[in-house]
């Protein structure tokens, strides 16, 4: 297969089937032919086909495949990176054209990590809501890498979430801090049980989040997991708060959980705070925009509000402990 010249790429942007590079996303996503298929509601051959077919107009390989064996090639990486921008840009195009002359409405696609309890955001959404009624709303759960991705993707409007690497594509303004402590449930054997040490926690069977890895966006909580000795003791993880909770209160194991979110848990007798009880492991909570997606006005709109009133908010008033 030869390289595409200038002309060939001119000639490539009018003929193109569109079509091809959405059969091509697909096949990529989930990772073969038979499973692309299966989502696309097509037959096997056809995705073949299509796949031979962009290929041939592409001029390059970009799927290396066979018998228990599917690896993406590198023009392959470079042209799904380039389809994602595509698309997302294709699906803003009605929204941009029918937003011009109406009032402000549109839909606001939210992505969210788990750990989000933030009163600014609710207040937002609140009074943005009452003041913009033509305006649609979704909210999405998602691991912090799926938030940021989907982002990227222009899958969503933007998105609030843990951060440990910060993408050179996007933007991040920071909305919150909050503090992690260790918990346990009734029935464990430190339930209720006050000045314990870290010592204490030592050797306990433990749960935690996806994300508590030295090199992901737990890292002051597996720093201090490492310290306590918790690293062997794992008996499950989730990504989501909600079933880390569950785990904790089922008493599969201690936990790390964000401190004022389970503050009303504590007081009701469902969880017991474990130490450290001063200086616990610190998380930034960040908001997410891609500069570069055509946002109606809905959301637009949505994210200057929400920022306006977290930069009117003194810094301690979004430190929470």
């Amino acid at each position: 297969m030869n390289d595409l010249g200038s002309e060939d790429g001119d000639r490539l942007a009018r003929q193109l089937d569109w079509n091809l590079l959405r059969t091509f996303v697909v096949i990529v996503q989930e990772g073969g032919i038979t499973a692309a298929a299966n989502r696309l509601l097509l037959k096997q051959p056809t995705v073949s086909n299509a796949l031979k077919r962009l290929e041939d107009r592409i001029g390059k390989k970009l799927i290396d495949r066979g018998p228990g064996h599917f690896r993406v090639t590198d023009a392959g990486d470079t042209l799904y990176r380039e389809s994602i921008e595509i698309y997302g840009s294709i699906a803003r195009l009605t929204v941009a054209v029918r937003d011009i002359h109406d009032a402000i409405r549109g839909h606001v696609s939210i992505a969210l990590a788990s750990h989000v309890i933030f009163p600014a955001f609710d207040e937002t959404l609140r009074e943005f809501s009452q003041r913009h009624q033509l305006a649609s709303y979704d909210i999405s759960v998602a691991t912090s890498a799926e938030v940021t991705g989907w982002v990227l993707e222009k899958r969503a409007s933007f998105g609030i979430c843990l951060v440990h690497q910060q993408h050179p594509k996007l933007t991040y303004t920071h909305m919150y801090r909050q503090h992690f402590g260790f918990f346990c449930g009734p029935g464990h054997r430190l339930f209720g049980r006050p000045n314990l040490t870290l010592e204490d926690l030592a050797g306990e069977p433990s749960v935690s989040f996806g994300t508590d890895q030295l090199h992901d966006a737990l890292r002051p909580v597996a720093l201090l997991r490492a310290q306590v000795g918790l690293d062997d003791t794992i008996r499950a993880t989730s990504p989501h708060l909600e079933e880390v909770r569950r785990l904790i209160t089922a008493g599969v194991g201690i936990g790390p959980l964000p401190i004022h979110v389970v503050k009303r848990d504590v007081e009701d007798g469902i969880l017991w705070q474990l130490p450290p009880y001063e200086d616990p492991p610190e998380i930034d909570i960040y908001l997410v925009v891609n500069p570069t997606a055509r946002l109606n006005r809905a959301e637009q709109g949505f994210i200057d509000s929400l920022t306006a009133r977290v930069q009117a908010l003194p810094l301690d008033a979004r430190h929470y402990t």
